[in-house]
């Protein structure tokens, strides 16, 4: 459950003013969601879990708007982890197959971005910088044929992928 005190969210939310004029803090009362701070799940964006967030600038950087506009729920995945994340878009270009987090990209296989890829299974964050820091991109089973064009346009490059576990 996702609230502001006022609101409670089951599951994705792609417009938060629909109910609330502003959401300036939030608590996660079970599982995990992403938050964002433009509507239709766009913009800058952050995962969260149990706990309370009273101030958005705090949770989500200096750079984010003060604002949660958008959330979406992450379902809990249980099986196996697999992604294939490729150099170029539409799938061109090196491709590695991961079933397991990796904190540097250049360093484990010499790719320097990843511009399109398949998660096969399970949901992954990719990582601006290495190490898992940076802004981040929430990725469900699927293909992007372009990261660049759609999700991208709010992070420089892929440098670091984890899998996004309870212990997470």
């Amino acid at each position: 459950v996702m609230g502001n005190y006022h609101t409670y969210t089951f599951s994705d939310c792609p417009e938060l003013t629909s109910y609330l004029s502003r959401c300036n803090s939030c608590r996660v009362e079970s599982g995990l969601f992403m938050v964002y701070e433009k509507p239709n799940f766009m913009g800058h964006q952050m995962l969260v879990r149990r706990g309370e967030y009273p101030n958005n600038q705090h949770l989500m950087g200096m750079s984010m708007s003060d604002c949660i506009r958008s959330s979406r729920m992450i379902p809990m995945h249980r099986g196996s982890f697999r992604i294939r994340i490729y150099e170029r878009e539409n799938f061109g270009g090196q491709m590695h197959e991961l079933i397991d987090d990796c904190d540097n990209m250049m360093e484990r296989f010499r790719m320097s971005d990843c511009q399109s890829c398949k998660v096969m299974d399970g949901h992954w964050l990719m990582f601006e910088q290495p190490n898992f820091r940076g802004r981040m991109l929430y990725l469900r089973p699927g293909e992007r044929r372009n990261l660049r064009e759609i999700e991208m346009r709010y992070l420089t490059r892929i440098s670091s992928i984890r899998r996004i576990m309870d212990s997470c």
